[in-house]
């Protein structure tokens, strides 16, 4: 690997910044400063920046974020926070979501470098089911199980969704379970039935459920369990 895009992946800094401290002597590579990023390095070299060793990442990481509110599932956003913000460098350079959640939806993303991993996680072929805790403006009409089970005609499209599972909690709260991911389908899905969401919280991923000794905004790294599960 180069050494600028190295520097710019473990510290968060952009090629230009690092090139910069590259040219002002910010960089050693095994005891001797360092001015070229096009010096070739790798996992054997020991690269200090600024005095501190940046460490190299071995194997794919793969994570579990307890989402919260306000914050998008991109890397760069005008309007709100990103999700990557939680994680430090050099981590939140490289991990990207397998899936994403709007920025007024809460809970469970999966987070990680392996971008096989993620695909099968989100391929629609794979069908993997997501189920969202939702949050009704409206009280719950009793017809809204069966028009999922049934699928629903959502406003632009020309299929109907995919059947769906609800889970009717109380007048206001459902448990509703999908297995694609159409933009915005869930609260598509309540506008097409007359409804509107008030709160979007998704608790399980396939067979992974949120952990509920994460905090709004902490994460732990999937267990192997976890990990070949949603395989």
């Amino acid at each position: 690997m180069r050494l600028d895009k190295f520097i710019a992946e473990q510290t968060g800094l952009t090629r230009s910044q690092s090139a910069r401290a590259l040219r002002q002597g910010a960089v050693t590579v095994n005891g001797e400063a360092e001015k070229s990023g096009a010096r070739k390095v790798s996992a054997q070299d020991e690269i200090l920046f600024d005095g501190e060793p940046l460490q190299w990442l071995e194997g794919f990481q793969y994570f579990m974020l307890n989402k919260p509110q306000g914050y998008v599932c991109s890397h760069d956003d005008g309007d709100y926070p990103t999700v990557y913000q939680f994680f430090d460098y050099p981590l939140a350079g490289k991990l990207h979501t397998a899936g994403r959640l709007d920025a007024d939806t809460t809970g469970l993303v999966l987070l990680t470098d392996d971008g096989q991993w993620s695909h099968r996680v989100t391929s629609p072929k794979h069908h993997c089911e997501k189920t969202y805790l939702v949050t009704l403006a409206d009280p719950v009409e009793s017809h809204y199980q069966t028009a999922c089970e049934q699928g629903i005609l959502l406003r632009g499209e020309k299929e109907p969704t995919k059947p769906a599972k609800l889970e009717i909690i109380d007048d206001y709260n459902v448990n509703l379970t999908i297995s694609e991911g159409r933009y915005h389908q869930v609260k598509r899905m309540f506008a097409a039935l007359g409804n509107k969401v008030a709160a979007l919280h998704r608790w399980r991923v396939g067979p992974v459920l949120l952990d509920d000794r994460l905090a709004e905004g902490e994460f732990r790294p999937l267990t192997r369990q976890e990990i070949e599960a949603l395989l």
